[in-house]
């Protein structure tokens, strides 16, 4: 630490002749001045360190003892920022770029969002940018506090809000409001209907009453919980047949039959390219696009726009304000040709499953899948034809009145 703090002040070796150089010596000691590395070359001369701080009270003292000081050699940093005193370019490149750093360093770069699970990140920070929450925006004259609120406002489904100002990256730390459970609405007069056709396999009636049974052919539209209730009198008793209407509420699930049919044409256009190709090259900075090479000025009817971007990074990961771009135009002109079958058919086969599949939701199991193919006026047809075990019970509003009971 000591060799550090040396370093930093200056280190000046010195070769000091004399009648009687010990007597300088005395006085150094005598007066405080540091000194190391003390080496007798003869009987009237002496080698030492000193700081160069205390260069100028040593020659003081050298005339008092009738001594040459001699200096050899010097070390430290007030040296080495001695050789840039006559390079003006450079001290003006150091002083310009301490400015800047001095100054940049409190604009902000970056913007971070964390604390986020459900709500896009892209929507908070739009959010904040419109309240000035930006890169290139100063950072002190941001009131984070207000701003977090203000944001807070207009973004319902978080529930807290930090703004952090780290230099040049502001951080925003959020949470996420808890939505309530949605209320099972138990009011009014519904009844459990088929969606589909089918054969009933289960039933679970919760509210109201079953209108059909196991193992009945039930057509889509059927009722299968009625939202009707009746309520039989105790037994021996006169009292007539209660009825009463409810929000029937149930499950049923039904072997069902799928039929779903998709089709595509048996020639395509595809993209043949000319060749002609033509590149634009742009940087964004602070949000703002500026052109730098490349003109967009040219008459193809039909043509490729592809864009590459280059975002440099800090090394600890985060993204600079400034973007790079470069998009390429290529022409082409439209040529039609004949699809490959199978490849056609392999893709309506798949999107008929994904459709299928949003028909008997989640819970619903296929049992038996099949599928025809044919090419008919000029177009791929393919027949899935499904065998499934799913839920059919949909709710729907009854429009029936309580029966005056007498």
């Amino acid at each position: 630490m000591r060799h550090l703090m040396n370093l930093i002040r200056g280190m000046v070796f010195v070769r000091l002749t004399g009648l009687f150089p010990e007597r300088l010596v005395n006085l150094c000691a005598q007066e405080g001045i540091d000194f190391w590395a003390m080496e007798w070359l003869d009987e009237h001369t002496v080698r030492f360190t000193t700081r160069r701080g205390t260069l100028p009270l040593l020659e003081e003292l050298a005339r008092r003892a009738g001594c040459e000081v001699e200096r050899e050699s010097s070390r430290g940093l007030p040296d080495f920022l001695g050789r840039f005193r006559t390079r003006y370019a450079f001290l003006a490149g150091l002083v310009i770029a301490l400015c800047a750093v001095s100054v940049l360093s409190r604009f902000i770069l970056t913007v971070e969002v964390t604390g986020n699970e459900t709500v896009p990140t892209a929507v908070i920070l739009s959010q904040l940018r419109q309240l000035g929450v930006r890169p290139g925006v100063y950072g002190p004259s941001i009131d984070c506090k207000q701003l977090a609120q203000e944001a807070l406002l207009r973004l319902e489904d978080l529930s807290w809000m930090a703004i952090n100002l780290h230099g040049t990256r502001a951080e925003v730390i959020v949470r996420e409001a808890e939505k309530p459970p949605e209320r099972m609405d138990e009011s009014g007069y519904f009844d459990i209907v088929a969606q589909a056709d089918g054969v009933v396999l289960h039933m679970e009636a919760e509210r109201g009453e079953a209108a059909v049974r196991e193992g009945d052919v039930v057509a889509k539209g059927d009722v299968l919980i009625s939202g009707m209730v009746s309520m039989e009198p105790p037994q021996y008793s006169d009292s007539p047949t209660v009825q009463y209407q409810t929000h029937a509420r149930g499950r049923v699930w039904a072997r069902t039959w799928h039929a779903l049919t998709a089709a595509i044409p048996t020639q395509t256009v595809v993209k043949d390219y000319t060749g002609a190709e033509k590149s634009i090259w742009s940087v964004n900075f602070f949000g703002r696009r500026i052109k730098i090479f490349g003109n967009s000025g040219f008459s193809w009817p039909m043509y490729d726009k592809m864009t590459r971007v280059c975002q440099p990074r800090l090394p600890g990961g985060q993204t600079l304000p400034l973007v790079f771009s470069r998009e390429t135009f290529r022409e082409y002109g439209a040529r039609t040709v004949q699809i490959d079958q199978e490849a056609a058919q392999a893709l309506l086969e798949e999107q008929l499953k994904k459709q299928l599949a949003a028909l008997i939701g989640e819970d619903g199991q296929v049992e038996d899948i099949s599928f025809s193919a044919r090419v008919s006026g000029g177009r791929l047809e393919v027949t899935l034809t499904a065998q499934c075990l799913e839920e059919i019970g949909e709710e729907r509003a009854g429009e029936e009145k309580i029966p005056e009971n007498p």
